[in-house]
């Protein structure tokens, strides 16, 4: 049984496939069309899938699409007529688009499908699932576990903002749920909007600009935005926003509380803005806190499996983690809406079709995450040359030895190897990879490589089998969806003129032996990497260990500031001639960036759209 599960028109498009229950690929569209979440119908993305599958659509029993458009409409509708006239306007430039395409959506999926599979009948082989059953199905069915809670939390899906459920063997019953226009997710873009980021793109920057900054700003959020229960439901008061009526998040009543206008985009950073990110953080995490806590007492489970948006907030997650309500916590790496497309198509292979699902309690059915296309060594030399790059092809030997010599010496390295990844993390697939011990490395990667802000932090690779010496944290983490902090004894302490600094200024203060993972809160979003998954990538950290003692890299994503993570060969050298990447690995080819043409160089800086 093939199902193929679609994700599109809001924002981060996908695809994935799933054969008689086990995944056997999933990729974002905005890989292959270079277009940041890209909401569009996921064609290329479809295209890849059954690529890999080595099939066309005429061999799918099933496409599942992963929200139920209608319902959508109908919560929009009554959103906008229940604050009229304020919503007229919005209403107004929303009604084209939905009576358009949006409104018919099972019309214009069947459209798209028929182009790739004409002469089916897509009215019967067309299904629909609800966007939170397609969350909560992403985060158990491929998880470890036989039986698990599940919490999910985002914007909103159709009317449903939070959910919570229990999945037990094939199938997922859905338990209680708080409903739009109260959610987590949008109190969190509220303030990604507010501080001058961009909503449904910008939300980890709050959460990385956060521990320079104090919670100075949290009881003004409990006591006038939102009204928390000690189990963890909440209401928001809408007289602060805007989302429901209008074309921003937020209104002048919120400006008013907290002291001023938005933030505009590349403004300086103030320390109000970084106390301003503590404190939504803050009352975010005690939120998570309390709703995983009744979620422990009410269903009884050992394991909690999260999905939705508001799960990439992985400062969050560590804490609930710590917390030890659960035994076991798994995430969905694709926890956004590109993993609703993967949780539709599992949703129809074990619920609808009751395929029985086979948890592995050593490790899940993602395969790392690594679920996207890959590249022969034969292939990348032909697209390599086509676009006039110079490369040498190694023996493992010598790339990894070439690789250990470039990153002890300081040089950042693009590093493109297997399957990409699925969901918005590299996972030393597709990476930018440096040396942690350096207190230069996050400045030089993030001004010179990155082009962005030079307070967003870096994660540590780390092998799984040193992660206990090294962290707070001794559990599998593939995904880097989990804070914890870097021990004690790899801290330097902070001298006191040290200590008396505010905001951005602690960001050149070297915190640990590996300072350029260390946030200034001594915290890491850890990633653990299995040689089960990774196998090249774990050899290449037990060889850096072997040569410096330090099993620890520095690992971010092949990518500048707005730009995808690179899919191809031609992605990566056109990123690696676009910066000051100075050396990159792919396959078994070895570039270097004196060696190529330096008319091929160029600036990347201002190419990309701000995120």
């Amino acid at each position: 049984m093939r199902i193929l599960g679609i994700s599109a028109y809001y924002h981060d498009s996908a695809a994935a496939l799933v054969d008689d229950g086990r995944i056997v690929a999933a990729a974002q569209e905005e890989r292959f069309s270079r277009i940041k979440h890209d909401q569009r119908f996921p064609r290329q993305a479809i295209d890849y899938c059954l690529a890999e599958a080595g099939i066309g659509l005429a061999q799918v029993d099933r496409v599942v699409f992963y929200d139920k458009p209608l319902l959508k409409f109908g919560r929009l509708a009554a959103t906008y007529l229940g604050v009229a006239p304020r919503g007229l306007r919005s209403f107004s430039e929303a009604a084209p688009a939905w009576l358009g395409d949006k409104l018919f959506q099972r019309r214009t999926v069947c459209r798209e499908l028929a182009r790739l599979a004409p002469g089916r009948d897509w009215k019967r082989d067309l299904l629909f699932t609800e966007h939170h059953l397609s969350h909560a199905a992403s985060a158990f069915f491929p998880s470890p576990f036989a039986e698990a809670a599940i919490l999910t939390l985002d914007g909103v899906g159709e009317w449903t903002t939070t959910s919570l459920g229990i999945g037990r063997g094939n199938d997922i019953t859905l338990l209680k749920e708080i409903r739009f226009p109260h959610s987590l997710g949008l109190l969190y873009s509220a303030f990604t909007y507010y501080l001058g980021f961009k909503v449904n793109s910008g939300e980890y920057k709050v959460m990385g600009l956060a521990p320079y900054g104090e919670p100075r700003y949290a009881s003004a959020i409990l006591d006038h935005l939102i009204d928390v229960k000690p189990d963890g439901s909440f209401w928001l008061d809408q007289s602060y926003f805007d989302y429901c009526a209008g074309l921003r998040m937020t209104n002048d009543r919120f400006d008013t509380l907290f002291g001023g206008p938005r933030r505009r985009p590349e403004e300086p950073l103030t320390q109000r803005h970084m106390d301003l990110a503590a404190s939504v953080q803050a009352v975010t995490e005690e939120v998570v806190l309390r709703l995983t806590r009744t979620a422990a007492a009410e269903t009884g489970m050992e394991n909690l499996c999260l999905a939705g948006g508001v799960a990439l907030n992985c400062v969050a997650n560590g804490k609930v983690l710590r917390d030890g309500r659960f035994k076991r916590l798994w995430i969905q790496p694709a926890a956004g809406d590109a993993g609703g497309a993967l949780g539709a198509a599992l949703a129809a292979s074990h619920m609808l079709h009751g395929l029985p699902r086979r948890p592995e309690e050593d490790g899940d059915a993602m395969s790392g995450a690594y679920l996207g296309p890959a590249f022969s060594d034969e292939d990348a030399m032909t697209r390599l040359s086509a676009v006039g790059a110079r490369f040498v092809r190694l023996d493992d030997e010598a790339l990894l030895a070439r690789a250990v010599d470039d990153l002890t010496a300081g040089k950042a390295l693009g590093w493109f190897q297997g399957r990409m990844e699925f969901g918005p993390r590299a996972l030393g697939a597709r990476s930018i990879i440096g040396d942690p011990r350096s207190p230069t490395m996050q400045k030089l990667l993030n001004l010179k490589v990155k082009y962005r802000e030079s307070f967003r932090p870096f994660a540590p690779s780390v092998l799984r089998e040193d992660t206990a010496a090294w962290f707070e944290l001794d559990v599998d983490s593939p995904y880097m969806l989990l804070v914890a902090n870097v021990r004690p004894e790899h801290r330097r302490a902070m001298t006191a003129d040290e200590q008396a600094l505010f905001g951005i200024d602690k960001l050149n203060v070297v915190r640990s032996d590996i300072p350029a993972v260390t946030h200034v809160d001594y915290s890491a979003r850890v990633q653990t990497v299995h040689a089960g998954t990774n196998p090249r990538y774990h050899e290449l950290l037990r060889r850096f260990k072997e040569r410096t003692g330090c099993p620890v890299l520095v690992n971010t994503s092949f990518n500048v500031r707005g730009e995808p993570i690179v899919c191809t060969p031609e992605d990566a050298f056109r990123c690696f001639m676009g910066t000051d990447i100075e050396a990159l690995v792919l396959g078994n080819l070895y570039l270097a960036k004196g060696d190529q043409d330096s008319s091929l160089k160029h600036s990347t800086k201002d190419q990309f759209e701000l995120d």
